[in-house]
């Protein structure tokens, strides 16, 4: 299989990993080698099938070919060792750590504003800041319950922070989809292997949602609030709601009465003490954000604000995974956890100051741009791989309007070994690692590794093309 395999100079992570390799990862690479291409393929339809038959789809709503997509899965897993996810781990429970201290400071005291360790424009300014939660004290401190760090491996296979999703970062479906699909595809590769398990995501997160229920209630009704069956993620959300084994509702399903949330049932209304929501703060409740939504439920803001219901993620937590603000999380870091950070961050130039706006001009074909409010790899450039027309027409829109744009340098992200039409070549991956906070922090073993299908591609979002591996961490 790996006769012509190629990872022009980048860090593959299963080949050319530059350090010892230990047992384990070898015992993978001596299996793959006995694979053939052609019993390869038939495996990958074979599952390809298996999962659309699952309903396991995601929808991309600017094709109008095809509405409902299955996310292509490689079946070549991207392997992590212990010692790796150790790393990994920590530095994403510090960060969500710090994350949930901004949060709370910025809506309560604002001592890191008037310390200027953030400029109070960035924040105060966003607009993913809410007023409506200042004052707001969330059951535990915990603002992000569930999160979604996006990292990326240079050169040398460091990890590197790409992003954070603080609001609500998807995925988590297809991590435990895959690896099912994978024992039942390829059980013949992970026989006898000691990998981290990644069944437990559902009762965590059930667990951390009843932890920071209000007033500690410890038999408390948690529900997962979907916008319905033609959002993009349904599959996901029908999937966690069965992982959890909590009701799976709309806005429709939900009232307030006296400041309490309730749930409609045959039996008569139900208390509801946790929602965690998939549908952004702007829908979340007419009377107070968009009067014109019929997602979700009048009066919502006002028994949260009474204490009445925890809503995971909290509203407002949009301005912590800002791309502006991600340039200050290495600082937010140091101010309220006196550590230097275990994850780094890219580089990044903040485009609304001027100095970075002046470099990311001046380098605009050696940098990537992303605009701060997007997400899903929309609306960014690659210069290097931008013609020359689409550079000046990025430039316009980048002058237009600086405050919205950050840039960074283009990173050699490392590759892993993944089965092409031409055979089994080097693609670029990510990772997005699941962390689940109540009383503490857990972070689901692995998580959703990303793979940009198109050859030189470093765009990994399933909406741009990309696909998926199944990500085995080596437990010892």
């Amino acid at each position: 299989m790996f006769v012509s395999y190629d990872t022009p100079d980048f860090y593959c992570e299963l080949m050319n990993r530059r350090d010892a390799a230990p047992e384990s990862l070898t015992l993978i690479r001596e299996r793959l080698a006995h694979f053939g291409l052609t019993e390869l393929r038939q495996r990958a339809r074979v599952a390809e099938a298996d999962l659309y038959n699952l309903g396991i789809t995601f929808t991309v709503y600017t094709d109008r070919d095809a509405i409902d997509r299955i996310l292509p899965v490689d079946l070549i897993p991207r392997v992590l060792t212990a010692a790796e996810w150790d790393h990994v781990e920590r530095g994403v429970q510090q960060r969500v750590a710090a994350i949930n201290h901004f949060l709370w400071d910025i809506y309560h005291e604002r001592r890191i504003l008037k310390d200027g360790i953030v400029p109070a424009g960035l924040v105060l300014g966003n607009s993913n800041y809410r007023p409506e939660m200042e004052g707001l004290d969330v059951p535990g401190g915990v603002y992000v319950h569930i999160n979604g760090t996006d990292l990326v491996r240079d050169g040398a296979g460091n990890f590197l922070v790409l992003e954070d999703n603080a609001r609500t970062p998807s995925g988590v479906s297809y991590v435990i989809e895959n690896r099912h699909m994978m024992l039942r595809s390829m059980p013949d590769l992970a026989a006898g292997l000691d990998l981290m398990p990644v069944d437990e995501y559902g009762p965590r997160l059930r667990r951390a949602l009843t932890e920071t229920a209000p007033g500690g209630i410890r038999d408390a009704e948690v529900v997962l609030l979907s916008p319905g069956i033609y959002n993009s993620a349904y599959f996901e959300h029908v999937f966690l709601a069965r992982e959890m084994g909590v009701p799976l509702v709309e806005g429709r399903d939900l009232m307030v009465e006296n400041g309490r949330v309730f749930m409609r049932t045959v039996a008569g209304p139900r208390p509801v003490h946790s929602i965690y929501r998939r549908l952004n703060d702007d829908f979340l409740d007419p009377q107070v954000f968009n009067p014109d939504s019929m997602l979700g439920v009048p009066g919502l803001v006002d028994a949260y604000r009474r204490g009445n219901v925890t809503i995971a993620n909290a509203i407002g937590t949009g301005v912590a995974d800002d791309k502006a603000v991600y340039a200050y999380m290495p600082r937010i870091i140091r101010y309220y956890l006196g550590e230097e950070p275990i994850l780094s961050n890219v580089e990044t130039h903040i485009c609304g100051e001027p100095e970075g706006l002046a470099y990311t001009l001046a380098n605009l074909d050696r940098l990537v741009v992303k605009p701060v409010g997007e997400s899903g790899g929309y609306g960014l450039i690659i210069g290097p791989h931008a013609t020359q027309a689409e550079l000046e027409t990025f430039r316009a829109s980048l002058l237009a309007d600086p405050a919205n744009y950050i840039s960074q340098p283009v990173i050699d992200l490392s590759v892993c070994p993944t089965l092409c039409e031409a055979g089994v070549e080097a693609r670029h991956v990510d990772l997005r690692p699941f962390a689940v906070t109540g009383e503490s922090t857990w972070v689901l073993p692995g998580g959703l590794s990303r793979v940009a299908l198109r050859k030189g591609s470093l765009v990994v979002n399933s909406s741009q093309g990309g696909g998926s591996k199944d990500t085995w961490v080596l437990a010892s």
